[in-house]
């Protein structure tokens, strides 16, 4: 069993209940002494120890269990670049902040966060083009599904029991979906030529749900669903939205859509045998799309959302790239974080992707503090009309802890224990690799060395740390 120390956690349990060390002590049936050093963390919690805490306080043992903390630690390296002199803060400092004290970690990335949504609105209103404001409200609304590790359990459980009640079947999705909203709802739906930019739209006085005929099967399906969601799952999404605090109309009905495009995915893809078929069949994105009659993006989607408790499937970060290299979509239910300063990063495989369209690209990527990812990337087209018509092309990327890679189709022989890993960085502005051959900019906090006596590879050579 890994050693588990988690002495501010339990400081925090013991003052919340008012207990003194001596009176804790007693309880758990250790010395006074031996208390004080796990919570100091010199000494580790030990099973006997985590069993009688859980009987005393009634909690889960895992509240002590160590924490994800590689998006926390990202996201506190951009918010704390300098520390007093110029230097960067040290990053044993910021890991000792996030794993140790998470809740001061938490409150030093919100405040940073305002500044910066502050910041955006004065760029705003004195007419800077800087940064788009648009782009606050979806990552609120990312922030939102992040901290749910992308998974609402009311509206996943709810989508499914909806499934059975409508019997919908593996290639029969959208015909029951169809004849549902017909007889419970009224709602007849129509197929409509492709036009203008509107893949689907809803009159509520018409009684009428129009789907552009450009538009799939599968995506015809996840249409109607959503429709569904709105009508027969309202009150439990505006439950969820009443668990958090907005900071405008904006961002509430963005994320308001999110919730309702959660339920449609639970609903075609029911959680029990979409789980089960995702374990049987290895997670192979492909065999998937095929065996459910939908596309890959959805499939890939879907995949990151499998965190329902006692059947969790494999953590998945999902990403939806452009060939400029904009995240369109970004969801995960682990730790991985990519910076909002600046771009990603260049070695990552997803962009190796476009170069290949339609072959899946496997990668095995290591962060920067030692983390290791196995990355599945490959491109999808979305075709619109005919001749002429532009199409849209972007890498759907699905990334999981290696330790989870074993699980999948694509370790197939790989060496999971000692592999040849990429190293990556969460965006160049955070990334603490200085011999990076490929970094676009320098590193928040480092100062550079300029040197007119001599040259180097790395585009941004950087002054040594002083130990």
């Amino acid at each position: 069993m890994e050693k588990v120390y988690a002495g501010t956690r339990l400081r925090r349990l013991r003052e919340e209940r008012g207990l003194t060390q001596v009176e804790l002590a007693r309880i758990l049936a250790i010395s006074p002494s031996y208390l004080n050093q796990i919570e100091h963390d010199t000494r580790p919690l030990t099973v006997t120890v985590l069993v009688r805490l859980a009987e005393v306080f009634g909690i889960d043992p895992t509240f002590f269990a160590p924490r994800d903390t590689a998006r926390q630690l990202a996201e506190l390296r951009e918010a704390l670049p300098e520390a007093a002199g110029g230097q960067a803060v040290p990053l044993s400092d910021l890991q000792q902040v996030a794993a140790s004290m998470p809740e001061i970690a938490d409150a030093v990335v919100n405040l940073h966060r305002r500044y910066r949504d502050a910041l955006t609105h004065l760029e705003s209103v004195t007419d800077s083009r800087t940064e788009s404001p648009a782009l606050m409200p979806h990552e609120h609304v990312r922030d939102f599904f992040y901290r749910r590790q992308n998974y609402v359990d009311v509206l996943d459980r709810a989508a499914e029991g909806l499934a059975k009640e409508i019997g919908t079947r593996r290639g029969e999705v959208r015909r029951h979906l169809r004849r549902h909203l017909e007889e419970a709802h009224g709602i007849r739906v129509e197929s409509a030529p492709a036009e203008g930019v509107d893949t689907h739209t809803y009159s509520e006085t018409e009684r009428v749900l129009r789907l552009s005929s450009d538009l799939r099967p599968g995506q015809q399906a996840y249409r109607m669903a959503t429709q569904l969601a709105y009508l027969e799952a309202d009150d439990l999404i505006e439950q969820v939205l009443g668990e958090e605090t907005w900071p405008d109309d904006t961002t509430r009905s963005l994320a308001r859509i999110g919730l309702a495009n959660h339920f449609a995915g639970a609903l075609i893809l029911p959680y029990t045998p979409f789980f089960r078929a995702a374990e049987r069949m290895r997670y192979d994105v492909e065999v998937l799309a095929e065996y459910f009659g939908v596309g890959y993006e959805t499939i890939a989607h879907r995949l990151s959302t499998l965190q329902r408790p006692h059947m969790r499937g494999v953590p998945f970060i999902f990403v939806r790239v452009d060939k400029a290299g904009n995240i369109s979509k970004r969801q995960s239910a682990t730790g991985f974080h990519f910076s909002r300063s600046g771009g990603t990063c260049p070695l990552w495989n997803v962009y190796d992707a476009f170069a290949s369209p339609g072959r899946v690209d496997v990668q095995v990527a290591e962060m920067p503090d030692g983390q290791r990812y196995l990355w599945v990337a490959r491109t999808v087209t979305r075709r619109r009309g005919g001749y002429g018509n532009a199409a849209k092309t972007f890498v759907i990327g699905l990334g999981c802890e290696l330790r989870q890679a074993g699980r999948m189709a694509y370790s197939k022989g790989l060496d999971l224990t000692t592999p040849d890993a990429v190293p990556i960085g969460p965006g160049c502005r955070t990334c603490d690799r200085p011999r990076c051959p490929q970094r676009a900019a320098p590193p928040i906090g480092r100062p550079l060395l300029v040197d007119e006596s001599r040259g180097s590879f790395a585009p941004y050579p950087l002054t040594p740390t002083i130990p």
